[in-house]
């Protein structure tokens, strides 16, 4: 375990870690993010249609139709609002105004969806311009800074009011954006959307895979163990996947079809990072019946944020962190639930997510919400929840003892 610690932070982690604090990748994280309000609003109304209630389609049905465009509206605009996010994250970024950041990559988002006879096409709007919309949005947002560092733009006079002003600031990047984009879609007919989703179908194929999707888990696990937001660093590259997969999901089980990919959002979320990253709420039930008192005031103050999937104060106040036995558990507890997670839902014994759910909703909870109300899903929650338990018991008892076999320095005075 040394030796994979010495090697996690002498080589991996550094590299890792300037990778997700480039700014590129902080603007698609949280450009990201802003998609997450608008994806749950919208699977607020697809449970209501399909709530698996005896009778409940039958009395629904009249509305149905009503009730699933709140759905079609969020979900098949995702990579709209996913231009419009990243341009204002990596216009914040670059201190550039964020607003016009939005602007210049939803119109650049829009010169690229066009068919043949040049009228938009909205068929990229949703999950599969997902990629289209990060490439577009990055494109833009550079033209925008390279323009105003070097003064490229329309000064107007100071008595001019503000906002005349910003808007006129914008016009020569603007026109730069729509003319280099304008000549790919339309002077050259290139198809910028099939080129990007092509280029991107190895990472999307390899996190649709158990062997993908363990190494991005132990990777992502291996951070943690040493202090390094793993899922902060990975979510640019693996949230538009996880999140295009929900989409497709979602659209399939609307249309009654089976449900595609397991490995879309919440499929982590829900039955993996129980109580948070690497199943936690497991290791907090252990610290609550501890013989060390530490540990049983540890598990009482983690516990009702464990509860809602929250772990900070388990990762550090254990500490998981730099703790080998701790390590070793946290990484195990997170493959293992990740691969029977995954199987159960490849071989469609538990439901695959069709629905975004907060993140924070408890556990056995939001695995049935995330299901779509599958009843099994949440079983195999509960079961996860007593598997984690039995991976970190053996652990736990390791450190437990270590504690309890140190002496306090002042006792060994007093005894003197």
């Amino acid at each position: 375990m040394d030796s994979i610690l010495g090697f996690v932070e002498k080589y991996l982690a550094p590299g890792l870690t300037k990778f997700g604090e480039e700014k590129h990748m902080v603007g698609i994280q949280k450009g990201i993010v802003f998609t997450v309000p608008f994806t749950i609003i919208g699977s607020i109304f697809l449970i209501i249609s399909s709530l698996p209630i005896p009778g409940w389609s039958d009395l629904i049905a009249p509305f149905q139709a009503k009730l699933l465009v709140p759905v079609s509206i969020t979900f098949d605009m995702l990579a709209v609002i996913a231009a419009v996010g990243i341009g204002y994250s990596l216009a914040k970024e670059y201190k550039q105004d964020p607003v016009l950041g939005a602007l210049f990559s939803l119109i650049g988002f829009f010169a690229l969806q066009l068919t043949p006879e040049y009228s938009l096409d909205t068929s990229y709007f949703g999950a599969k311009g997902l990629f289209t919309a990060i490439i577009v949005s990055i494109y833009c947002i550079e033209v925008q800074k390279f323009f105003v560092k070097r003064n490229l733009i329309i000064n107007l006079p100071d008595n001019v009011p503000p906002a005349v002003s910003d808007s006129f600031a914008g016009l020569l990047p603007l026109g730069f954006i729509l003319i280099t984009l304008w000549f790919v879609r339309v002077v050259l007919n290139f198809n910028i959307n099939s080129a990007i989703n092509y280029l991107f179908q190895p990472l999307v194929f390899a996190l649709n895979t158990l062997p993908g999707l363990l190494v991005f888990m132990l990777i992502r696990s291996l951070l943690w163990c040493v202090g390094i937001h793993g899922g902060a660093v990975l979510s640019p590259i693996s949230s538009p996947i996880f999140l295009q997969f929900l989409a497709i999901n979602t659209e399939a089980f609307l249309s009654g079809n089976p449900v595609p990919y397991a490995t879309a959002v919440g499929m982590l979320e829900f039955f993996v990072f129980i109580g948070g990253g690497g199943a936690t709420l497991g290791l907090v039930l252990l610290m609550l019946r501890s013989k060390d008192e530490g540990f049983r005031t540890l598990g009482k103050v983690s516990l009702p944020s464990s509860i809602f999937e929250i772990n900070e104060p388990v990762v550090f106040g254990a500490p998981i962190v730099l703790n080998p036995p701790f390590m070793i558990a946290y990484t195990v507890a997170n493959l293992v639930l990740t691969a029977s997670t995954y199987i159960l839902m490849t071989l469609n014994i538990i439901g695959k997510p069709v629905a975004a759910v907060p993140w924070t909703m408890p556990p056995i909870i939001g695995a049935y919400l995330v299901t779509g109300g599958d009843w099994r899903a949440a079983v195999w929650n509960a079961i996860s929840l007593v598997l984690s338990v039995v991976i970190y018991y053996p652990f736990f008892k390791i450190v437990e003892k270590q504690r309890l076999s140190e002496v306090d320095p002042k006792e060994i005075g007093t005894k003197m």
